[in-house]
């Protein structure tokens, strides 16, 4: 059995799988990344993170042995796997691509993984990139909330080299719960946006639900039973139904500008395949509303309250 701290097969000029040396570097310590970092550095790794004002408190990384690097190149240049887990497609360019971008500093051999989500397009130019370089790459976008970030149990959806990912699998174990392999670079993405399409798309639908059962008198209770016993039920429910019953948004903290930001990729995806888009055109419709409204930072489980608030003309 592997342990933790290893990868399965041999780095650069070194004489052994034995990874208590290797160095993890991540960017982007928000909601998601500082529950990836809290695992990684729990279960033994060294650790840096870049130091940024969007972070989470790092006093807990900091007291387990992780550290801040100011600049993304030096990260790069003192890590042997960097993490890469920011906001969508220009957060991962500017990273990457920008001035001063991480990619003049990627060396052979090492290991880019990012958990962002992402245009799948972008997706496989960026690791056409990072592997003209040396290095090699994983797209490695996460399903699930920031609690199960916290946890160590994320989906992983992942798109790379099988090898690679046999590589990296180690460090992905130390974070996450599932992870499914999805085939070469950009499939972890493409296969996040098709996630995401039917979990947003289906809270979206709550949410419209919800405001129009208000409207109508039927009672919350009523409404969260009746669809808790018939087709209605899933996993969008349970995150959903209790804000409907008692104004709770602790079960899906997820803003409605990333709600639209992913279906807004979803639909480029669709357009990019020749693919049928209506549903997901209504969704990201919806989703337009709640932002032209200003509730950009609200939660999409919100939408019971947020629907009723922006009616239609």
């Amino acid at each position: 059995m592997r342990s933790a701290g290893r990868l399965v097969d041999r780095w650069p000029d070194e004489g052994g799988d034995d990874m208590s040396d290797k160095t993890v570097g991540i960017v982007g310590v928000g909601l998601m990344g500082h529950g990836i970092a809290l695992n990684i550095l729990r279960k033994g790794w060294t650790l840096r993170f870049l130091e940024h004002p969007g972070n989470q408190p790092v006093e807990d990384l900091v007291a387990l042995g992780g550290a801040g690097v100011a600049d993304r190149q030096d990260l790069a240049r003192d890590s042997d796997i960097i993490l890469l887990c920011v906001n969508g497609t220009p957060q991962v360019e500017e990273v990457l691509l920008g001035p001063d971008g991480m990619l003049a500093a990627l060396r052979p051999g090492m290991i880019v993984i990012d958990c962002s989500t992402a245009i799948p397009s972008s997706t496989e130019r960026l690791a056409e990139k990072a592997m003209a370089a040396g290095a090699r790459f994983l797209d490695a976008p996460m399903t699930r909330t920031p609690l199960e970030a916290a946890q160590g149990r994320l989906n992983l959806l992942i798109g790379g080299d099988s090898d690679t990912y046999e590589a990296a699998l180690p460090l992905l174990e130390c974070f996450s719960e599932n992870r499914f392999y999805a085939g070469p670079a950009g499939s972890g993405h493409k296969l996040k946006l098709l996630h995401n399409f039917v979990s947003l798309g289906f809270a979206t639908l709550l949410g419209e639900a919800a405001a129009c059962a208000a409207e109508g008198g039927i009672a919350p209770d009523v409404l969260v039973d009746v669809l808790t016993k018939g087709g209605g039920y899933g996993a969008a429910l349970d995150r959903v139904g209790p804000y409907i019953l008692d104004r709770d948004p602790s079960k899906m903290k997820f803003s409605v500008a990333n709600a639209h930001k992913d279906l807004s990729y979803y639909t480029a995806m669709a357009r990019d395949l020749g693919c049928a888009r209506s549903t997901a055109e209504g969704a990201l419709g919806a989703l337009e509303a709640l932002m032209n409204a200003g509730r950009q930072a609200s939660f999409i489980v919100e939408g019971p309250t947020l629907f009723r608030e922006t009616k239609p003309e």
